[in-house]
């Protein structure tokens, strides 16, 4: 009994340190797998590399004077996003009484000659380019609540996803012009 229970006693403590072991082996490998991936995103991040958030500017507004007796209209503006990140515009707003409903539209074309205005939930700025509206593209389509005159200005704000709300002037101007 007396070697039993020494085999026993020294058994004992050595299955315990083993398994403390293994299970230190074990957890050195994924460790080191994060650890080196810490690194490598801490130095791209430092580098820039890892690119910039969205900055929006905003400019050359442009209403169209309506037409006759209508008082539905359209709305043109040059989006430069000089940041490192994508954007999108989700509306347009006026803080103007002479300005009502506004809606974001993209004009498309049916290649028969017959073409369409959409309405368009947001449209795609993308980092380090312009979006530059016009008839032939995207829009604004508005409603005026009083008469306007060429060479009035009216305020407009451009709500994007990411980036803080842009206050920009429109010029009324004849379609053509």
């Amino acid at each position: 009994m007396t070697g039993a229970s020494s085999a026993g006693g020294r058994g004992g403590p050595r299955p315990a340190r083993r398994r403390v072991g293994e299970a230190l082996s074990a957890a050195i490998a994924p460790l080191a797998a994060c650890s080196v991936a810490l690194a490598g995103l801490t130095v791209w991040t430092a580098s820039g590399a890892a690119g910039s958030p969205p900055r929006i500017a905003a400019g050359n507004g442009r209403v169209f004077l309506p037409y006759g007796n209508s008082r539905d209209t359209a709305a043109f503006f040059e989006v430069t996003n000089i940041g490192g990140g994508e954007d999108r515009l989700t509306k347009v707003t006026s803080p103007s009484d002479s300005v009502g409903r506004t809606i974001l539209s993209r004009h498309e074309s049916s290649g028969s000659g017959a073409d369409t205005m959409r309405m368009t939930e947001s449209v795609r700025v993308p980092a380090g380019a312009t979006l530059a509206m016009s008839p032939f593209d995207v829009s604004v389509m508005t409603r005026m609540n009083s008469r306007w005159r060429a060479g009035e200005v009216v305020p407009f704000v451009l709500h994007f996803r990411h980036s803080a709300p842009v206050e920009v002037l429109a010029v009324v101007v004849r379609p053509g012009s």
